[in-house]
């Protein structure tokens, strides 16, 4: 895989907010895990620059780790 599209980041982000909810409450503070913060730097630029896909040598080490550890791919 050397292109990504912005559906898998997406899908990957709402896998990890589904393992790790955001806290919930009258005090709480909405918070990503780390794992889908990671993967919402590159979603937001990618929106913001209107990208459909990027290359997967444009992910970070912890993104690539994050996108992984959610769809079961394989280590590159």
């Amino acid at each position: 895989m050397t292109r990504l599209a912005i559906e898998k980041i997406e899908r990957a982000i709402n896998i990890w907010r589904a393992r790790f909810p955001a806290p919930e409450g009258p005090n709480e503070c909405p918070t990503l895990c780390p794992e889908a913060r990671a993967l919402a730097d590159v979603y937001a630029v990618m929106i913001v620059e209107r990208k459909l896909e990027i290359a997967v040598s444009m992910l970070t080490a912890v993104q690539l780790a994050a996108l992984q550890g959610a769809l079961n791919l394989p280590n590159s």
